[in-house]
């Protein structure tokens, strides 16, 4: 009895959809002869080809991002509910509403406007919160607004 994987191609890519398909072929095709070993091939190059059509269709919708600004963005804003959260004397859950939007302080034309916004955003925080701004501008400074990604076309 041999095994009958489909090819590389098709085992690498199955592998992230649902695992990997194997055949089992006997040597001499079978009960059926020959021509059911041929079914069976032709049922692995079906299958192969339908893991190409799939993996052709998921890089139809696929968008790059820059993965280093995101990671940044994400290290920031886990920093800043870290920060809330010591700031409100609170966890996440039970954190009042505030909303820090990274790129609308990337807007702001000075850092003066942008500090204003954020003790307009952390008014109703009775904690001292200078310092949360100040380190907070700190390390937006140099960061880049995320635009929307660019779609590819076909």
């Amino acid at each position: 009895m041999s095994v009958a994987t489909g090819g590389s191609e098709a085992a690498a890519a199955a592998a992230g959809g649902g695992g990997t398909r194997v055949f089992f072929q006997s040597p001499g095709g079978g009960s059926g002869g020959s021509s059911g070993g041929a079914a069976r091939e032709d049922a692995v190059s079906a299958a192969v080809v339908q893991v190409q059509q799939r993996r052709h269709q998921q890089g139809k919708v696929t968008v790059k991002y820059d993965r280093k600004e995101l990671r940044k963005r994400l290290v920031l804003e886990e920093w800043i509910v870290e920060q809330l959260g010591q700031l409100y004397g609170c966890e996440e859950e039970e954190m009042p509403d505030v909303e820090i939007d990274i790129d609308d302080l990337l807007d702001a034309a000075n850092e003066e406007e942008r500090a204003l916004k954020l003790q307009e955003t952390l008014v109703d925080c009775y904690k001292p919160t200078e310092e949360f701004i100040k380190e907070l501008l700190t390390r937006i400074r140099g960061m880049r607004k995320l635009s929307p990604p660019q779609k590819k076309s076909i």
